[in-house]
């Protein structure tokens, strides 16, 4: 009898790529096993989940809304009866699927889905990607069969005996990133015999991080340094006028081909999101963070500071990006061997095993 498994979270692609490389991990393991994604409606998981492959069923899902206009307010006294709407939905695909395991990744649709799981006596194991807790995984913990986590003395905030330490699942395409980067430099057109600057604000974008580019576009006129800009599909339209006619720049709303990006870059400028360091972590890339300051409990920070405590990468605060992003970059391009420095310790805090360690603990739970 085929393996039936619901992966469910989402929201950012922090959450999806590593629902999608446990889900590939499993099919790898048990080829004809039936995997359900369940994901909130009108987030970027009903498109990125499809695209890889897998079906997904989505949920309405709703959370406090922090502005006390009359329409904020209004909609908070709606919420009781949308989280008995919610709990319902999730319970009947829960019931309709009736999987041997429930897994969560994060965000907060996971929390409906895993507690009528385990309400109904199906085992959960959450995923936590960050060196501080969500809520959501908070919350589910106390019913939870096993939570894998990325980093050290998690334990702080999960039951001890329930946690262990896996790492974060990465795609395996840059776990393995070939030494032949021709490809790579042919998809961006680029010329491999020159220092390559990469910019991604995430799988969403990031308002600061495209600001504080755009304040030193009119040096690259002079620089003899290329650049990758991911915008973000909500700013690219925003932005895309401003590089025209710069041929060392490429912008793109979204990069598909994240291996090939990792290929070319010669330092990266990112969010400090708990699948980027990740990534960065296996590629050994030398990086500048910027953590978001709208993610709960300031966890991006904390995740960037374990890195550059361990002078694996440059740590800029958000507020600071737009007048010191522009100096940190050109210090980094000017001194390779602060680079090389920066690649060799971040490599320390790679966990290039991570999906075959959260597999082992799927299977110990439901068995062969």
């Amino acid at each position: 009898m085929s393996k039936r498994i619901i992966v469910s979270g989402g929201g950012t692609g922090g959450h999806i790529f590593p629902a999608i490389a446990i889900a590939n991990a499993v099919k790898g393991r048990w080829p004809d096993a039936e995997i359900l994604f369940v994901g909130a409606n009108g987030r970027m998981e009903m498109k990125r989940v499809p695209e890889a492959g897998f079906d997904i069923r989505g949920i309405d899902c709703y959370s406090l809304r922090r502005d006390l206009t009359v329409g904020g307010i209004l909609e908070n006294m709606k919420l009781p009866f949308r989280l008995v709407a919610e709990k319902r939905a999730a319970r009947q695909i829960v019931r309709e699927f009736h999987p041997d395991i429930a897994i969560g990744v994060g965000g907060y649709v996971s929390w409906p889905v895993l507690d009528a799981a385990a309400g109904m006596g199906i085992p959960t194991l959450i995923q936590e990607q960050n060196s501080f807790p969500g809520k959501t995984n908070k919350m589910l913990a106390s019913k939870a069969v096993k939570i894998c986590t990325a980093y050290d003395n998690l334990e702080r905030y999960f039951p001890k005996e329930k946690t262990v330490k896996t790492g974060n699942p990465v795609r395996q395409d840059i776990i393995s990133l070939p030494k032949d980067a021709s490809a790579a430099y042919a998809y961006f057109d680029l010329n491999p015999q020159k220092f390559t600057v990469s910019v991604v604000g995430g799988s969403l974008g990031a308002r600061t991080i495209n600001d504080s580019v755009r304040g030193f576009i009119d040096d690259l006129r002079e620089l003899d340094v290329q650049f990758v800009w991911q915008t973000g599909e909500y700013y690219y339209n925003a932005y895309k006028e401003m590089v025209s006619g710069l041929p060392n720049m490429r912008m793109m709303p979204f990069v598909k081909r994240m291996d090939y990006l990792y290929q070319v870059s010669n330092l990266i400028v990112s969010r400090a999101g708990a699948l980027s360091i990740s990534e960065l972590c296996i590629v050994g890339k030398p990086c500048i963070l910027i953590p978001s300051p709208n993610v709960a409990e300031d966890h991006q920070t904390k995740n960037a500071r374990v890195l550059s405590d361990a002078g694996a990468a440059v740590l800029v605060a958000d507020a600071d990006a737009r007048s010191q992003l522009k100096y940190q970059v050109w210090d980094l391009v000017e001194n390779r061997q602060q680079c090389e420095s920066m690649s060799r310790n971040i490599r320390q805090f790679a966990l290039p095993n991570a999906t075959e360690n959260i597999l082992k603990e799927i299977v110990n739970i439901i068995g062969e």
